[in-house]
């Protein structure tokens, strides 16, 4: 990912900072309902869960973004839109995997990206009930933490074949909704083991070394635009299923760059 020029590079530290430290506090308060009966789930339009908890955190960002940086503008999943006029656009996610959220499953983050010039430039992911988390700014690499712990650089695997790796993925009825059910059988029967650890924790995965492939057939921009830059600097590649670099397909493929050519292969193949 390029390095910006010195004086974005001071506008993007900034709001790394902050979506740093808010985004910790906004998954900690998601805590306060995680593995507890004292809410209700509803059910969006799209028939996706929400709770409380997503919109309440999603809240507490927002007025935190609006008093450091009230010109910026923000996207979040739960509360629409807000205009801004700095050229900079918060994308909130407040609970990445509500559906393991709900059934009290650990695997769930909290995400906040910051967008300029059609490009994720901050990245934080944050999974509450482990403590964890990873984030990165454009040219300045990712780092993964635990607890109160230094965050250490965090680094994609050197795993060079996918029969020798994991791949991981969010629903796999997500590929039959976009009639590519043979590209989920072909790239499960390629890789060494295949897992569902997927949404957030995937992509975490995937930038620390864990994991070398995180796919997901349908998306959302706030799902994937927190894990872009941390991937990229991590130095994999985040791409839509064609090998382009974007936050706005509504599709993705996270790697640890040396499998790219492979599974992309194994797709196209799949779905000719």
């Amino acid at each position: 990912m390029p390095t910006p020029s010195a004086p974005l590079a001071a506008e993007v530290a900034a709001r790394l900072a902050l979506a740093r430290s808010a985004g910790l506090e906004a998954g900690r308060l998601t805590l306060r309902y995680f593995q507890t009966t004292n809410y209700k789930v509803e059910r969006k339009s799209d028939n996706s869960p929400v709770t409380v908890a997503d919109r309440q955190a999603e809240q507490l960002l927002r007025e935190r973004i609006a008093a450091a940086f009230p010109g910026d503008s923000i996207l979040g999943e739960e509360l629409g839109t807000t205009e801004g006029t700095s050229g900079f656009r918060w994308i909130l996610d407040p609970i990445d995997g509500t559906k393991s959220f709900i059934h009290g499953v650990p695997l769930y983050g909290t995400m906040v990206a910051v967008e300029h010039g059609g490009r994720a430039v901050v990245g934080v992911v944050f999974m509450p009930a482990l403590d964890e988390g990873v984030f990165a700014s454009a040219g300045q690499g990712a780092w993964h933490f635990r607890g109160n712990s230094e965050p250490q650089r965090a680094h994609v695997s050197t795993t060079a074949k996918l029969a020798d790796g994991l791949f991981v993925t969010s629903q796999v009825d997500g590929y039959s909704e976009r009639g590519a059910s043979a590209a989920f059988d072909a790239l499960k029967k390629a890789a060494y083991i295949t897992r569902t650890w997927g949404d957030c924790y995937g992509y975490l995965l995937v930038a620390t070394g864990r994991a070398e492939v995180m796919i997901d057939p349908v998306l959302n921009v706030w799902d994937a635009a927190a894990v872009q830059p941390i991937i990229e600097e991590a130095g994999g590649t985040f791409t839509d299923w064609q090998g382009t670099s974007t936050i706005h397909a509504g599709e993705a493929i996270a790697t640890n760059g040396l499998m790219l050519k492979e599974v992309l292969g194994i797709i196209s193949a799949a779905t000719a």
